[in-house]
């Protein structure tokens, strides 16, 4: 794929009637992009999703505000006894749900049963959560840092003038903290094993998409390895998310990637490759499927979320070609109706 433009400087996502604007398409090593979403209610959707992820746990965090529905969820799984927490807490229209209109901007803060804060720093993003369960107490505690000179990947996939999507995917950020659910504790250390990944998300989307992403991170041969690989929902669109990060330093990936899987038996390995070439050719090794079904009338949801471990080869910009084995990350498929 060829013609995807590297973006420079600030612009806006939107026209003044919340049409696409014409030179936001593109991607950027930094979340350049002002996301406001101006004119008509009812299709645009915004989220901040964080995962923190270890030898121990795997956690996500989600805020989002899909016009008609507000939501605030946490979800956390024991990797040595597979115990799962989860709670959420909606919020009908939005409300009480306020998202930045840019990545690394965030500061939310949501109180009642579910506590949760989001909070950008600088240097770094604090992540709080507490909560009540079965259990005992859930507290978390964890500080996501921003290496200095550290690179994203913005991209801005445009499915027509009213319906598109800018993404912020920021991943291979050592994360340092505690947490804490009953007696268990889980300490996180700047070690090359606990890492925290965002995914931000603002557009006005379709009424039914499919979407494949995986994301791989850790260390090889000493140097801090991101893989981020998407599929399916940008597919003819002429842009990607599909990129790399060796030390913070960001190689786009332009081409789309094929996705081999088999979705009677999610737990079998996953194949994504880059075709007619070498750039990506990578196997994924599930360890469990979070699975997530959602029935609510007019929206629906379907996610398998499979998290493991990618092995395999991928290449940079500059040539060099990178042999990873056993990054830790996730591969999922998700269909949604909303």
């Amino acid at each position: 794929m060829e013609g995807e433009r590297e973006l420079t400087a600030p612009v806006a996502l939107c026209t003044a009637d919340g049409g696409l604007a014409p030179d936001a398409v593109g991607w950027a090593r930094q979340p350049l992009i002002d996301c406001e979403l101006p004119g008509r209610w009812g299709r645009r959707k915004r989220w901040d999703f964080w995962n923190l992820l270890g030898p121990s746990f795997a956690c996500n965090i989600t805020c989002a505000d899909v016009d008609y529905l507000g939501l605030v969820d946490v979800w956390f799984r024991d990797r040595r006894s597979g115990a799962e927490l989860s709670k959420a807490s909606p919020r009908p229209f939005g409300s009480r749900v306020a998202l930045a209109p840019r990545a690394g901007e965030s500061a939310i803060v949501h109180r009642g049963k579910l506590f949760v804060s989001i909070v950008d720093e600088p240097e770094g993003t604090e992540l709080s959560v507490r909560c009540d369960t079965d259990r005992g107490p859930f507290d978390l505690e964890v500080v996501v840092r921003k290496p200095e000179g550290h690179e994203s990947l913005t991209v801005v996939i445009p499915w027509s003038d009213r319906r598109y999507q800018c993404t912020t995917k920021d991943l291979a950020r050592p994360a340092t903290g505690r947490i804490r659910w009953g007696e268990h504790v889980h300490e996180l250390r700047d070690d090359g094993h606990s890492w925290g990944t965002l995914d931000f998300g603002r557009g006005r989307w379709p009424y039914r998409t499919t979407w494949n992403w995986g994301a791989g991170m850790g260390l090889v041969d000493g140097r801090r390895v991101g893989i981020q690989a998407g599929g399916k929902w940008t597919d003819g669109t002429g842009m990607t998310e599909n990129s790399l990060v060796v030390d913070g330093r960001l190689s786009k990936v332009s081409e789309d990637l094929v996705w081999e899987y088999d979705p009677e038996d999610w737990l079998r390995p996953w194949h994504v490759r880059t075709p007619g070439s070498e750039r990506v050719a990578l196997v994924f090794t599930p360890e469990f499927d979070k699975r997530g079904r959602l029935n609510a009338g007019v929206a629906s949801s379907r996610t398998d979320q499979c998290f493991g471990s990618w092995s395999g080869r991928v290449v940079t910009d500059e040539g060099a070609a990178i042999a990873v084995d056993g990054l830790q990350g996730w591969a999922e498929e998700c269909t949604w109706r909303w």
